[in-house]
């Protein structure tokens, strides 16, 4: 069985939740699964952390229980419901993680509910023009540590590049992160030149300016959902999933500038 993330990080977010405190922006005070689908219960989704905007937005008005979202790195999230962590929905950043889980008999079938493309952010002035510029000795690049979907993409991206041209890249890389609302963090903070993101990240990020990536480059980037096994209540996951498809969660999605399923 394959495990994910960090063992540590996951009893830690799982004693949280089994507290009440919830995780991520937008979470309530409520406890636990919840015991219905009328609203008078609580739904814990779990999704990636460039979920954060639209999810939230869409669980703050999602009428079939209380919401209660925790964004993290999709492989830190999958940890969590191999640990026990109480969830209902699983939102990843990919669909292999998803996948997985459903294999190993956690959550039901998964679905992909929006895609998404990278980019290269950079501050807004910056010299760096293309992903040429960043083979360039001295550039400071942050990207997505591997085990997360969003460094999985980005090393999709450069190995497509010539071999010469990944390496001098790689070669200029000075920090891996586990979120990708961390490569953002380091780049609004001046700590690096430029990093992989995905649009929907740069586009809301201070002071910054994307790069764009030639299509040929660009990888499949699908985000998969699926309803936790485990959830106390399966009637209103399926209902949250099935307007992250195709209703209301689907539009805050477009609205944050995520691209719909294919």
């Amino acid at each position: 069985m394959r495990r994910f993330g960090v063992l540590v990080l996951a009893v830690g977010v799982l004693a949280a939740l089994v507290a009440g405190c919830g995780g991520g922006s937008g979470s309530t005070t409520e406890s636990g699964g919840g015991e219905s689908s009328d609203g008078g219960g609580s739904l814990i989704v779990l999704g990636a952390s460039s979920l954060t905007e639209a999810v939230t937005k869409y669980g703050e008005s999602f009428e079939g229980a209380t919401v209660k979202p925790s964004f993290a790195g999709s492989d830190e999230l999958a940890a969590q419901i191999q640990q026990g962590a109480p969830a209902d929905v699983f939102a990843s950043a990919n669909t292999s993680y998803p996948q997985e889980l459903f294999e190993e008999g956690l959550v039901e079938k998964p679905q992909v509910f929006c895609r998404n493309e990278l980019v290269i952010a950079v501050p807004q002035g910056s010299d760096i023009k293309s992903i040429a510029d960043l083979t360039k000795p001295g550039t400071k690049i942050v990207i997505g540590d591997k085990s997360v979907p969003v460094g999985g993409y980005t090393r999709e991206v450069l190995g497509r590049l010539p071999k010469a041209q990944e390496e001098a890249i790689l070669g200029n890389v000075v920090s891996e992160e586990t979120e990708v609302t961390s490569v953002i963090a380091k780049l609004e903070q001046g700590a690096a030149d430029a990093g992989f993101v995905y649009v929907t990240d740069e586009t809301g990020a201070e002071g910054l300016e994307p790069v764009e990536i030639e299509s040929k480059l660009q990888p499949q980037v699908e985000y998969g959902v699926a309803v936790v096994k485990s959830s106390k209540d399966k009637p209103a996951a399926e209902e949250f999933v099935e307007g992250l498809i195709d209703g209301e969660g689907q539009e805050d999605l477009l609205e944050a500038g995520f691209l719909p399923p294919p």
